[in-house]
């Protein structure tokens, strides 16, 4: 392998726990190709460690192993294996889940969703993208699927320099597959679905959601209405609200697959409607707030933080008495610290006092790790009004 010689800064982030080198703690790379693993070592020349390298993305090395060993069908065997084996024992009630979350599973910039008998994978950097027959071999020997979707259509790839484009790696990936979710019979749409076809990291928080439901339910950012279909059988009616005509499609055709008939799909602007209802001094039981990810850079936090207090704090005045608020943030860059002080924040401004029934993170299969607080993301909070 070529080695790549590392700052002391760099050591000490290796030493800290955290898999990333950025480009400026890189002191020499030796001549290593996009893409190449490559052999860290510190300015003394001892090995730190065993890493894919990115000739043009901000974090230059992604670390694979602390010990001198080939990056080799062996190696993608042994960590896949692992991961498959994790989520054996930590999904239950479903034939969807996330099989590799990136650092999470020790293989950075690779994610692996399972839907029923098909893959969904990304390959977000140059390394993984290299390795990406290898991986494809690798999980066909491992799990027989049906078909294997790169979906590729990210943008994070650009930094990569990468085409974020969809490809099949293997068989021929539907338009629609079928899966079960807690007890519900649900269509993907693996090619054009959010992230690799669904939610798969709020799956855990559906039920916990559905647990506290009653009466009238609001779920605005519902996309394919994931908390309004676990909700529907406690609640008297829920208005499902989404920007998005074709996800609400699917959420519809949803519905009909399980019966479920209580629901009003409403194509709108999550923001404006929610102002809508608080003029018309509407009130519900059960509200979810499920946005997309406001604060996507740290640079634009600010704005994120005023957006996400608005919409707590309308959704505060929208809600009755003993009726129950989840609200959710995907943003890594907001802590679950600052969300329940945001909250609190719109909660004194609207005349509320909130009781914590839940605090609650990113479904079991999305694991996080310690020391790499990339990996730790989704917060979800369940509040009652009292």
């Amino acid at each position: 392998m070529t080695q790549v010689t590392v700052t002391r800064k760099g050591e000490n982030r290796l030493a800290s726990g955290h898999p990333w080198i950025y480009s400026s703690d890189v002191a020499d790379t030796r001549g290593a190709e996009p893409g190449e693993a490559v052999r860290v070592v510190n300015e003394r020349g001892r090995f730190l460690g065993v890493a894919h390298f990115s000739s043009v993305s901000q974090i230059r090395l992604r670390l694979l192993a602390r010990e001198d060993r080939p990056i080799d069908r062996g190696f993608f065997l042994e960590r896949l294996r692992a991961a498959i084996e994790f989520r054996r024992r930590a999904v239950q009630d479903s034939d969807a889940c996330r099989l590799v979350h990136a650092e999470a599973d020790l293989l950075p910039a690779l994610i692996v969703d399972q839907y029923a008998g098909h893959l969904s994978v990304q390959f977000l950097d140059q390394g993984m993208d290299r390795a990406a027959p290898l991986i494809a071999g690798c999980l066909r020997e491992l799990l027989e699927p049906a078909s294997i979707l790169a979906r590729n259509d990210v943008p994070v790839r650009r930094l990569e320099q990468l085409p974020p484009e969809p490809q099949p790696l293997h068989g021929e990936p539907p338009a629609r597959v079928e899966i079960r979710m807690n007890g519900l019979r649900l269509l993907v749409d693996p090619l054009h679905g959010q992230k690799t076809g669904v939610f798969l990291d709020q799956r855990e928080n559906y039920l916990a959601a559905a647990r506290w439901a009653r009466g009238r339910g609001l779920d605005l950012f519902t996309c394919t209405g994931g908390f309004a279909l676990h909700a529907a059988r406690c609640c008297e009616s829920i208005e499902a609200v989404d920007t998005s005509a074709a996800a609400l499609e699917l959420a519809a055709e949803n519905a009909r697959l399980n019966a479920i008939e209580n629901i009003q799909w409403r194509e709108a602007n999550s923001f404006d409607y929610l102002s809508g209802l608080v003029s018309a001094r509407r009130q519900f039981d059960w509200i979810v707030l499920d946005p997309p990810a406001f604060a996507k850079s740290r640079a634009n936090l600010d704005s994120a933080l005023r957006a996400y207090r608005e919409i707590n704090f309308k959704a505060l005045k929208l809600l009755a008495p003993g009726g129950v608020l989840v609200t959710c943030s995907c943003s890594h860059h907001l802590s679950e610290a600052a969300l329940l002080e945001l909250v609190a924040s719109a909660a004194l401004s609207a005349g509320r006092t909130l009781r914590v029934l839940e605090r609650r993170t990113q479904a079991s299969d999305h694991p996080i790790l310690l020391t790499v607080p990339e990996t730790h993301y989704l917060k979800c909070l369940i509040l009652q009004a009292l």
